[in-house]
């Protein structure tokens, strides 16, 4: 039996569809307020808990073999949150330690690309690369790599994990509609008026998740794995959904210099009106950052093959439409 938690989520949705698919009793694990609509129709246990309640996930560990632990916080803005600290580090402590109390056979922790130290931009990334305990680029990072810290630590004494970290993930089943997600419906419906020149790596949400099945079966205690699909420039992307929906893609890039200022400013505005953010300094590093990624090490040991992305997008643009998101 598996127990995925943070399985109302994009990757927690579509990794507990996987499992079941692949005929796995699945147990998911969210909180009394998430929305269940993304795995009404999964054939999976659905178990109320929080990583910061031990005895909640002490319950729903028992009798699993795998623990598929994804559930955290995601934060663009530049100021302190105390949600990341407690649910991305805390979280995971307590994870670690109700899977030791369970005998979990394997913990498969879902890390990030970014709990790495970055290189030099035009260097590629690899598992060699440190843990950026320290990241300067945000608290997501930093809560990220101390997350990873403590997983490794405990698989040093003893419990039996792998480390997950993808690049960033697109695809079908976006109910809450991710970052991504949202800049493909907006350019859909035309209302992306301006992009940033820059490039990042995208990868499809069901190769992700593909991919923590593979760790678990197959990867070595103690590692790390990085999934990561294909580098595209924004230009690229927006050439690539231009050539998928035949929506001419925005005109106007916005300079360098004018983004950078308006990535200081956005913040701001997204606390006083409670817009979700979308824009910010974070944002601004990412796709200017190095995004030079390579995901060798799961291929050779998982038996990890990511799709074109031209591929992932278009059944993105399908899902979207067929549940009126368009």
């Amino acid at each position: 039996m598996d127990v995925v938690t943070g399985a109302s989520g994009l990757l927690g949705n579509v990794l507990v569809r996987e499992l079941c698919t692949a005929g796995r009793e699945v147990r998911a694990f969210v909180r009394k307020t998430s929305k269940l609509e993304c795995i009404r129709d999964c054939r999976a246990e659905t178990v109320f808990g929080d990583v910061l309640d031990s005895a909640s996930l002490t319950s729903a560990f028992k009798g699993a073999e795998n623990v598929y632990h994804l559930a955290s916080e995601i934060s663009i803005m530049p100021w302190p949150d105390k949600n990341l600290q407690e649910v991305n580090i805390t979280g995971t402590k307590n994870v670690i330690k109700a899977c030791l109390e369970c005998k979990v056979k394997r913990l498969i922790y879902t890390s990030s690309i970014h709990a790495f130290r970055e290189p030099q931009n035009g260097s590629v990334m690899d598992e060699k690369l440190p843990l950026d305990i320290g990241s300067r680029m945000g608290q997501y990072n930093r809560t990220k790599a101390a997350a990873t810290k403590e997983v490794l630590e405990a698989a040093g004494q003893g419990l039996d994990a792998v480390v997950a970290c993808p690049t960033a993930i697109v695809g079908p089943y976006d109910f809450k509609v991710s970052n991504l997600g949202n800049l493909i419906i907006n350019c859909y419906n035309r209302r992306q008026k301006i992009i940033l020149e820059g490039a990042y790596d995208f990868v499809d949400v069901r190769d992700v998740a593909a991919g923590h099945m593979f760790a678990a079966q197959n990867g070595r205690k103690g590692q790390m794995y990085i999934l990561s699909g294909q580098r595209l420039t924004i230009s690229e992307l927006m050439a690539l959904l231009q050539e998928i929906t035949g929506v001419p893609s925005p005109r106007f890039r916005l300079p360098d210099p004018v983004a950078y200022a308006v990535s200081l400013i956005m913040p701001v505005y997204y606390k006083l009106f409670k817009v979700t953010p979308v824009f910010t300094i974070y944002s601004y590093k990412t796709v200017k950052g190095n995004s030079f990624i390579s995901h060798n090490k799961a291929t050779e040991e998982l038996g990890y093959s990511p799709r074109p992305i031209k591929q992932t997008i278009m059944d993105n643009i399908e899902w979207f439409r067929e549940n009126r998101y368009l």
